[in-house]
């Protein structure tokens, strides 16, 4: 279900593996659950969740302060996070920002709208994978339902694997799980900093020698990059990146 990255006496942070349901269900028990098994022991907050089909870093609080600490950065949107998805060739931008209101559509499908009243942002970079495929690094402000899915949609490439919002894919395409993956995540913990960096271990384009090499053109430290610097409705300059 998955693998274990750090564990100390404030917080846990795992890797989830893809198809895994955060909450279990169907005999299985949830991901929480499976790590108070695994680890021995009864105290475990979870502060934030994945989709079923994607893989990825999971922040865990062992105490009740640092569930107050870090639910207080998630709130204020203190929280970094970065994501590698795999997606469509053919963006309508290459780089840059997705920002709008999302909205429920029909059978669970998210949209994306213009107005900007509680805007998701999601701002990405990308570069060439293999015929017929994009690696994208993108780096969330908000944290939206479905958010990653439905920005990268919006700009014509969405998630391959992802059967809700992926309805076609070019022909010799054939993805074997969902191609988002939660790459990096930052955060403090009692004025302590910490960064945590995990490339997926699953997927057969996630695992192919081009992935590796379009990471590297990417860069594979995420907060060693200059991201787009646009000011946001609803972000602060400090939370926009100015």
């Amino acid at each position: 279900m998955f693998t274990l990255i750090h564990t100390c006496d404030d917080f846990i942070v795992i890797s989830k593996k893809a198809g895994v349901s955060f909450h279990g269900g169907d005999g299985a028990p949830s991901l929480d659950d499976a790590i108070r098994e695994r680890m021995g022991i009864d105290e475990l907050y979870a502060l934030h969740r994945l989709d079923n089909l994607t893989s990825g870093l999971l922040v865990f609080a062992r105490t009740r302060g640092v569930v107050r600490e870090l639910a207080r950065q998630f709130r204020e949107r203190h929280i970094e996070k970065f994501y590698l998805a795999v997606g469509g060739p053919h963006p309508k931008k290459k780089q840059g920002i997705v920002s709008g209101d999302m909205k429920k559509g029909r059978d669970g499908v998210w949209i994306l709208t213009r107005t900007h009243e509680r805007p998701a942002v999601t701002r990405f970079f990308s570069t060439f994978l293999q015929p017929g495929l994009r690696l994208y690094l993108l780096r969330l402000y908000t944290g939206r339902t479905h958010q990653v899915r439905v920005a990268l949609k919006s700009v014509g490439a969405p998630v391959i694997g992802d059967a809700r919002y992926c309805k076609k894919v070019m022909a010799g395409i054939e993805p074997d799980r969902g191609y988002l993956h939660a790459y990096a995540l930052g955060f403090s913990v009692m004025g302590v900093r910490h960064r945590f960096v995990c490339p997926p271990d699953e997927g057969r384009y996630f695992l192919s020698d081009e992935f590796k090499a379009a990471l590297i053109r990417l860069g594979e430290d995420p907060w060693a990059l200059t991201w787009p610097k646009t000011q946001v409705h609803g972000l602060s300059p400090e939370q926009s990146g100015i």
